[in-house]
């Protein structure tokens, strides 16, 4: 097999179609698509990001009426998110139904379910004829891709294909809410807390902290994910701190910071343009080149809590002596 495994979004189908993972484009990340309805196909991506099995998978459909496929006892607020806010980066947390394989699940007995938005993501799924279980298509724990290239640094020679459909516009992970019992954000994205609560009445924001080894009620909620290989601090730097010499900072906005800004996410102190910036920066910084990365304080406000969640869970929590 040639590497990287570039495809086309026709063969990348049949790929799927014939138990393979492929990784594809979404408007949050790119993800690492196989059968959702096919424990092996689901064992290939474990086995490709090496992820722990008690960390579930979310299941990617096509369209709103694929929803009854996957889930039951499906409450009507989730059919009220999903007219406002699919397709697009939302994923719910609903009671599944038993077609869908317990390694998908972690054992839980309920599904997490998203329509994605890119129209490369929804070819696929259509075409492939089957809704998508799709992570992250990355290694465990590092950072996430956002570009088809970022795949192919981690994965070219793991997986069957790698379908390019540009950069990700959002950027960050979707936003889950848990819909089994009292409406719960369980990972903040791009659909804020606030847009949940436009739509439901109040909604409970849970602070997400994994137990190891124990199933999770949704991905991504380890507490240390999205690393790259480079030591990242995330705030404000102690008075007195020296510096390594090879230190690059991520700006935001026109905070002063202890050294010159390498790269900033948005000059104008623009969240969502942050957002979509974040893991691209992560990525070209995570070199040799380096021996820290410094990552200015971002308002804790709107998607600005999307990108709080992520650089905490990537950094360290005290810089090296």
């Amino acid at each position: 097999m040639q590497y990287p495994p570039w495809t086309s979004v026709s063969k990348a189908a049949k790929l799927l179609k014939a138990g393979e993972v492929v990784a594809i484009p979404t408007e949050t990340v790119y993800g690492l698509a196989g059968n959702a309805f096919d424990p092996q196909a689901l064992a290939k991506i474990f086995a490709a990001k090496e992820r722990p099995t008690f960390d579930p998978l979310i299941v990617h459909i096509c369209d709103i009426s694929q929803l009854a496929d996957i889930a039951k006892d499906i409450p009507e607020a989730a059919y009220k998110l999903a007219r406002t806010y699919w397709p697009g980066p939302m994923t719910m947390i609903l009671p599944k139904k038993d077609c869908i394989p317990d390694l998908c699940t972690s054992g839980l007995p309920s599904v997490a379910v998203r329509f994605p938005s890119h129209p490369v993501a929804r070819q696929i799924i259509q075409e492939a004829g089957v809704p998508l279980a799709a992570p992250s298509a990355n290694l465990f724990k590092h950072v996430s891709p956002t570009t088809a290239e970022h795949v192919a640094s981690q994965l070219a020679d793991r997986i069957a294909g790698i379908v390019d459909g540009g950069p990700c516009s959002v950027g960050v992970e979707s936003s889950i809410i848990s819909l089994v019992g009292e409406p719960t954000v369980l990972r903040p994205g791009a659909i804020t807390p606030e847009m949940f609560a436009d739509i439901l009445g109040d909604v409970k924001v849970k602070e997400s902290t994994s137990k190891p080894g124990q199933a999770m009620q949704a991905p991504g909620q380890c507490d240390t994910h999205y690393r790259p290989q480079v030591p990242l601090y995330f705030g404000k730097v102690p008075e007195g701190y020296v510096l390594p010499k090879k230190t690059a900072r991520i700006a935001f906005g026109t905070q002063e910071g202890p050294i010159p800004a390498t790269v900033n996410l948005s000059k104008t102190g623009d969240l969502t343009e942050a957002t979509a910036k974040i893991y691209a920066f992560m990525h070209d910084l995570d070199t040799p080149d380096y021996e820290l990365i410094l990552v200015d304080p971002i308002p804790n406000t709107g998607v600005g809590m999307a990108l709080n969640d992520r650089l905490k869970r990537a950094s360290i929590k005290q810089l090296p002596v």
